[in-house]
């Protein structure tokens, strides 16, 4: 099944519609919305892909995400996503974007957050494991191998921002 994303240009400018699998085997931009979740203790989820995954099998990532449909927006994406591998359905807020060189591909990163308050139900074909770990723990895991390559730069870029720019809503 073919998954349809916009291609963008170094601006983040759309240049049109392609399958996703070719704008990966092209190296074409396209747009890719993540969320990172924190519980009410400002706690990150941290999560382990399933071993059987096409992308970063089993390794561990802060951010839960995938590619922007055509048409939606990053915030779009992200509620969508939040929804679809948590169970939870809330607004997440805007924090960053950048141009992310990617392992795979490079693509723009729409990263935003979320401060959970329910229970969560994740996806099993999204999820393996998942637990809450304070911001010194989860910068020991971004540095270990088994950490999704992609989620460290994010880490930092995210850490860099002063809390004023990043207030928990």
């Amino acid at each position: 099944m073919s998954e349809l994303v916009e291609r963008v240009d170094e601006r983040d400018q759309v240049l049109g519609v392609v399958d996703r699998a070719e704008a990966i085997s092209q190296g074409w931009l396209h747009r890719i919305a993540t969320i990172v979740c924190r519980d009410e203790d400002g706690r990150f989820l941290v999560h382990r892909r399933p071993d059987d995954s096409s992308r970063f099998p089993g390794q561990y990532n802060w951010m839960l995400g995938g590619a922007a449909d055509v048409g939606e927006s990053y915030e779009e994406a992200a509620a969508r996503e939040l929804s679809e591998e948590l169970g939870v359905h809330a607004a997440p807020r805007f924090v960053l974007k950048f141009l992310c060189a990617g392992v795979i591909s490079p693509y723009w990163l729409g990263l935003h957050e979320v401060v959970i308050t329910a229970s969560v139900r994740p996806n099993v074909q999204e999820v393996a494991w998942y637990d809450w770990l304070a911001e010194p723990a989860l910068e020991s895991l971004v540095r270990q191998q088994a950490f999704v390559p992609d989620a460290r730069d994010a880490f930092d870029r995210y850490r860099d921002l002063s809390r004023a720019e990043r207030p928990l809503s």
